[in-house]
């Protein structure tokens, strides 16, 4: 069973854009393994609490990104 497991800062997508992301995720899979995985492919979204991760040793917010 392939599976994705997407993290992203809470807040940041609508319900379509997840929507978006997982279909998109899920054809992915299926070009690389074959259209056979579909029904078994698993495309998960984690959403992250604000100032609940970082990346180059800076704690990010969703103030912080909006900022650009």
């Amino acid at each position: 069973m392939p599976f994705a497991n997407l993290k992203v800062p809470a807040g940041t997508l609508s319900a379509e854009q997840k929507e978006i992301l997982i279909t998109k995720v899920t054809s992915l899979y299926a070009e690389t393994f074959g259209p056979e995985v579909i029904p078994s492919t698993m495309v998960l979204i984690d959403e992250v609490v604000d100032g609940g991760w970082g990346m180059a040793g800076e704690v990010l917010t969703l103030a912080k990104l909006q900022q650009g």
